[in-house]
């Protein structure tokens, strides 16, 4: 139910994520046009287009990275343009190729962080426990992060977005760099993830996507072209292909269909 003012009331029903007319501008290029959607509690979405679509200039929309030309984006009910700070502490952000600091290890990075998020000591010391173990960073936990592969890279980059046991969870390109069996690992802890978190995940990968999901948001050429359950897009990911290939305009007459 919306109270008139476009945020929902009620935090049973309140969207997690929302996207209200979000278009961004650069110079004369319109990377997003009029993007709107939402995402209710405990959803895994995928949010799907091709390169250059205007997937991560939505994300970073979405998390307050970047300011909208116009729209509004909203986490948890906080506008991002007033109350960055507050969404902050009920979201997580894996951003594609996010900085890292090249000197520090991942118990030091992710101590940092979660001391710089204001967790308390014992609490602290249990998400560090728990993330060492979901991300599988064991093994690497003491080495500086300039010397892992891409892989260990990305992985402490998803502990940092999960340190401080976030609501929500935007993650952009999730299993880029890994392993066929780090993928596995990754997709499991998604779904797992899924029955407390709000989750919205850009991917390439359209196996990834009925692996996870259970809705897909396409997004070409800056505009939503698709919104929907992943069986009302296709039910395989052969067919799924097909048809992202049609709604991006890869095949037939190179315009998007609605």
């Amino acid at each position: 139910m919306n109270n008139g003012n476009g945020t929902a009331t009620g935090d049973g029903r309140r969207p997690m994520i929302e996207a209200q007319g979000l278009s961004k501008n650069f110079g004369q290029f319109a990377a997003t046009k009029d993007v709107s959607f939402t995402v209710p509690r405990g959803a895994v979405v995928a949010f799907l287009g091709p390169n250059g679509a205007g997937k991560s200039t939505t994300m970073k929309l979405l998390t307050g990275y970047l300011a909208p030309t116009t729209g509004v984006a909203r986490i948890a009910g906080f506008n991002m343009a007033t109350d960055r700070i507050e969404a902050s502490m009920v979201m997580g952000y894996l951003p594609e190729n996010g900085p890292l600091y090249n000197e520090m290890t991942p118990v030091g990075l992710l101590t940092y962080i979660g001391q710089a998020r204001g967790l308390k000591s014992e609490q602290l010391k249990q998400r560090l426990n728990f993330v060492c173990e979901k991300c599988a960073l064991d093994e690497v936990w003491h080495k500086p992060i300039g010397k892992l592969s891409r892989g260990f890279r990305q992985r402490v980059g998803m502990a940092q977005a999960l340190l401080h046991d976030p609501d929500v969870l935007i993650l952009d390109e999730p299993t880029s760099g890994l392993d066929p069996n780090q993928v596995h690992e990754v997709r499991g802890l998604i779904r797992s993830l899924g029955a407390t978190k709000t989750i919205l995940l850009s991917t390439h990968i359209l196996q990834e996507v009925a692996a996870v999901c259970t809705r897909v948001i396409l997004i070409n050429e800056g505009r939503i072209v698709f919104d929907g359950t992943v069986q009302e897009m296709a039910d395989s990911p052969p067919e799924m292909d097909k048809r992202f290939r049609e709604l991006t305009g890869a095949a037939g007459s190179g315009k998007s269909r609605r």
